[in-house]
């Protein structure tokens, strides 16, 4: 059995060897990330995901994990900004306010599919112009969901969160464990206690 992680995310590969688990392989899928029309944000996390993990090239009993991370305020989705302009557009959105992040998480061994979505609520703080001109230079927003990732910079921007830090930063540990152990593959803490 070979363990797959079906992401190039340098974030989900540190979070996935915490859990004292080195992939076999890394291969992240190419999937549209559109939303559909009306598509909320919990559903749409979740449909991408499954894609995601429906896409990677495995054998039977190979074990793939996909993960999707995106931001929601309200029903908006914000996904990873394009240019540094739409970075600017989602992060003056969320500043001062409290949105949603959501995790969905799958794990495919042959025919079988596993999936979880953890959301978690997170605050950010009222951004001032310089605070948002620096971090935009930073290029820190590219990439990330919303324009940025709660283990950089913008962490100073977040004084609360509710759920799972972990989830925010793109790869909920405690769920993820679950749905590894779930369909037969060892990590660290099931180790440790034999």
């Amino acid at each position: 059995m070979a363990f797959i992680l079906g992401s190039g995310s340098p974030r989900r590969l540190e979070l996935i060897r915490q859990l004292g688990i080195e992939p076999d392989a890394v291969r992240p899928p190419d999937v549209d990330e559109t939303p559909l029309k009306g598509e909320q944000p919990r559903p749409y996390c979740a449909r991408v995901t499954r894609a995601k993990v429906e896409a990677v090239e495995a054998r039977a009993e190979d074990v793939v994990l996909c993960a999707d991370t995106t931001v929601a305020l309200g029903r908006r989705i914000m996904g990873k900004p394009e240019d540094a302009g739409q970075a600017a557009e989602f992060l003056m959105a969320l500043s001062g306010r409290r949105h949603r992040v959501i995790t969905a998480v799958a794990v495919r061994k042959g025919d079988q599919i596993l999936t979880t979505e953890v959301v978690s609520q997170v605050k950010m703080k009222r951004l001032s112009d310089e605070e948002l001109n620096a971090y935009l230079l930073s290029n820190d927003w590219q990439g990330k969901a919303g324009g940025y990732a709660i283990q950089g910079p913008a962490g100073a921007f977040i004084p609360w969160i509710s759920g799972s830090f972990t989830g925010i930063v793109g790869l909920p540990l405690a769920e993820t464990a679950n749905l590894l152990r779930a369909v037969g593959l060892r990590i660290l803490q099931q180790e440790a206690a034999e």
